[in-house]
């Protein structure tokens, strides 16, 4: 069992290349047990590469990474296992109901055949669903479709959570309502607390639900901070982004 406090992820100098094309470079960061980071940087930075290769759905060119004590490359299994992933596509099948979607998906995470009722239950609990449950997935909004997705990716109880724009597309009364689901999600259950790597482009989202900002940009790591450190003096997150992600042109402009 992990200890209160202790690793939960760790990116060891984490590189990924395409031929001449480095889409992410040496990254190295390491989160404890209930941490809610805010992973940012502008498009193209090396953000989803990096999440794909934490979740074990793509390998590094270079370097590893550790998700609750399993290596990526020598436990690929159990390290996925132990990650429940919301990608930016949803990866949901329109045509089968919300429960019948969510006792396959806890059947492929190996969720026992006895326990996959009562997981599916559960999921279906905390995301707001139980009352969708018997609805055709493609008929629900897409609210609720981002519900179904965040349900999938704790059916089989992970300790960690990879969320990639978890609110991307919504509508205001949307976005809050999803907000206060990943906190509720991170908030500790029989003991136990998710640590959570969210993705966005809305820096409010960070501000509102993250409590650390890891930045990356040009696939390399330029910021690793409490969020409180951060904006310290009324400095806000959106300057710290802007000020870390253009510089580089801004030199160019000036010489």
């Amino acid at each position: 069992m992990l200890r209160r406090g202790s690793r939960v992820i760790e990116a060891r100098g984490i590189s990924k290349r395409y031929g001449d094309l480095v889409a992410v470079a040496d990254v190295s960061f390491k989160i404890g047990k209930g941490e809610i980071v805010g992973f940012l940087g502008p498009n193209g930075a090396g953000k989803t590469t990096t999440m794909r290769i934490l979740t074990g759905f793509m390998p590094p060119t270079d370097g590893t990474a550790i998700i609750a004590g399993h290596d990526i490359f020598s436990e690929p299994l159990a390290a996925r296992r132990c990650v429940g992933y919301l990608p930016e596509q949803l990866p949901l099948y329109l045509e089968m109901t919300v429960t019948a979607y969510l006792t396959y998906v806890a059947k492929i995470k190996d969720v026992a055949r006895r326990a996959r009722a009562p997981a599916v239950d559960r999921a279906l609990e905390r995301c707001g669903l139980t009352e969708v449950r018997s609805r055709v997935i493609g008929n629900l909004s897409r609210g609720f479709r981002q519900r179904v997705g965040l349900a999938q990716a704790i059916v089989h109880d992970p300790p960690v959570l990879v969320l990639d724009e978890p609110t991307l597309g919504l509508d205001p009364l949307q976005v809050r309502d999803i907000r206060q689901l990943i906190a509720d999600l991170t908030s500790p259950q029989d003991g136990n607390q998710r640590t959570v790597i969210l993705s966005t482009h809305i820096l409010p989202e960070v501000e509102a639900i993250c409590q650390r900002v890891i930045l990356i940009n040009e696939g390399r790591k330029t910021v690793d901070a409490p969020l409180e450190e951060l904006t310290r003096d009324g400095r806000s997150l959106e300057e710290l982004f802007a000020r870390e992600t253009t510089h580089d042109v801004a030199e160019e402009v000036e010489s």
